[in-house]
């Protein structure tokens, strides 16, 4: 897709955020790509699910953000972005506005976290620049994807923006997970089993290899055989 499609995206993103959120607790905007993932669909495809409750996996986020911001008085992701970059070890893209790193912490051989620069908690809030530059680092993040393997990289994505129904969240960011199953290669899947599903996930590759794989990997997409 293009820049400008990609922003259109962003955008409806957004509205959707608006409107759902008048009525849900909690909106989930996420994206599907590839059979691998499970999908119904052969093309990466968007859904989105709102709920009255919140859900088990954002529950723990919504407390050590607050926690976080009321011992040390700034939002947990904003310090983390800012020591990610002191580093670089682990950072694949970055523009003046956003920030996509494979997160110290990350299960998945290439997952990746995507954050804003400065404080923002929900999609509508961001700016038309902001949106501008958030479908550029889409687009280049998601093409390095593609062309690590040369295949369609298929993953799992979402947001992860404050809940909505006009309750105040202390600290919360607006963030995206990026989570591909892929190891090796195009064939070569990530299984979780055995010592992983019942004691701790285990990597293949440290975030810091995965990262300079990424870098290292061409902007310009592949071309598919035909």
């Amino acid at each position: 897709m293009a820049v400008d499609d990609i922003a259109g995206v962003v955008d409806v993103w957004a509205a959707q955020i608006n409107e759902l959120g008048e009525k849900y607790r909690w909106v989930q905007i996420f994206e599907n790509k590839g059979a691998v993932m499970g999908c119904s669909n052969p093309h990466p495809h968007g859904q989105i699910w709102a709920g009255d409750f919140i859900p088990r996996l954002v529950a723990p986020e919504i407390t050590t953000q607050g926690e976080y911001m009321r011992k040390h008085g700034a939002p947990l992701l904003i310090d983390y972005a800012e020591a990610e970059i002191k580093s670089g070890e682990r950072v694949i893209e970055a523009n003046d506005h956003w920030l996509m790193v494979v997160p110290y912490w990350a299960v998945w051989p290439y997952e990746l976290l995507l954050m804003p620069l400065r404080s923002v908690q929900r999609l509508p809030e961001l700016t038309s620049l902001e949106r501008r530059s958030l479908a550029e680092i889409l687009k280049r993040s998601l093409t390095r994807y593609d062309n690590l393997f040369e295949t369609s990289f298929p993953y799992s994505m979402g947001w992860h923006g404050a809940p909505t129904g006009g309750e105040q969240y202390e600290g919360w960011q607006l963030h995206a997970h990026f989570y591909p199953p892929l190891l090796r290669s195009a064939t070569v899947k990530k299984f979780m089993v055995g010592y992983e599903m019942l004691a701790e996930p285990q990597r293949d590759l440290t975030p810091e290899q995965a990262a300079v794989r990424l870098r290292e990997t061409s902007l310009r997409h592949f071309k598919a055989a035909r």
